[in-house]
């Protein structure tokens, strides 16, 4: 008997208890993704599992190819066995033209981060939005969300601005630098969001918006062990105001540690980081992961 898990080569067969399983094999493909923790964290799932789960970057800077090659990867890595591939920066945008179908969300947002090669097709997935949303729910249960402030307009920030409208913020304003880039991507959501108001607003103008915030969410680069720093002023920051952070590495970034200070509750980016890595490893194997277990690995890995 076969159990066909929409793979174009790979199968659970059984005969009595006897089980055999054939290897995954799973990239992440971008740029500077050397230093991820994704691949270690999905092969130890895997493994616990009893899968044979193997995980590989493929980093497009080093193997000297541009963003715009990333269909030449898709081609070489169905070519090659992959089952699928996690795509990063600056790819997300760019690998949908050479996909054959996307999901909602991934068609909502613009932005594809997992590609499954399955047996019809190449489908296209975003876990970022569900992703930071679980999260979110996980690491600030009860926390007002009727005013919040997006910081970062990127595809990030896109991913977070959908999941926060979807967990029922009435109010939300991006922030960017570059306010054309914030008035663009507030329109996106609001046109889809429409019981919910979202404004753009100039990055000059948080002294005004955070004092009457109910929270803050960073998705800009800014903390990243290679971009230190405060994203904005920490006299801003107020104990009535929840700060989550998407930066993962490090866990602690100078925003979180000067909020805590503040008296502000908290979300690290290793929550985000966790759920959408989860519903990856889902949409690839077809397996429910244990997400505690790998929120535990994760925490050892980024120590």
């Amino acid at each position: 008997m076969l159990y066909f898990y929409e793979r174009t080569s790979s199968y659970i067969s059984w005969d009595g208890d006897a089980v055999a399983r054939s290897p995954y094999l799973v990239g992440l493909v971008g740029q500077g993704v050397g230093p991820s923790l994704t691949p270690a964290m999905h092969m130890a799932e895997g493994r616990a599992h009893g899968l044979d789960y193997v995980y590989r970057t493929i980093d497009l800077t080093s193997a000297g190819l541009a963003a715009d090659q990333i269909g030449d990867v898709l081609t070489w890595a169905r070519a090659l066995g992959f089952d699928a591939l996690n795509v990063t920066h600056p790819c997300k945008q760019s690998v949908i033209p050479h996909l054959d179908d996307l999901d909602d969300g991934a068609r909502a947002l613009g932005a594809v981060n997992t590609v499954v090669f399955q047996a019809h097709g190449t489908i296209g997935h975003n876990t970022d939005a569900p992703g930071f949303g679980t999260g979110f729910a996980e690491g600030l249960p009860g926390a007002a969300t009727s005013n919040v402030v997006l910081l970062g307009a990127g595809g990030a920030g896109a991913a977070v601005g959908h999941a926060l409208l979807d967990l029922g913020a009435e109010h939300l304003t991006v922030v960017d630098l570059d306010v054309e880039r914030a008035t663009a991507l507030a329109g996106d959501l609001g046109a889809r969001h429409r019981d919910a108001r979202v404004d753009a607003s100039a990055f000059d103008k948080l002294s005004i918006l955070l004092p009457h915030s109910d929270g803050v969410v960073h998705c800009t680069p800014t903390g990243m062990a290679d971009h230190p720093g405060m994203p904005f002023d920490a006299g801003l920051l107020h104990p009535e105001l929840w700060v989550a952070d998407i930066v993962y590495r490090p866990l602690d970034t100078a925003l979180l540690t000067a909020a805590r200070r503040a008296g502000c509750r908290t979300l690290d980016g290793g929550h985000m980081a966790v759920h959408q890595a989860a519903i990856a490893f889902e949409l690839i194997t077809g397996i429910a992961p244990d997400a505690d277990r790998m929120s535990r690995h994760f925490r050892t890995l980024a120590q």
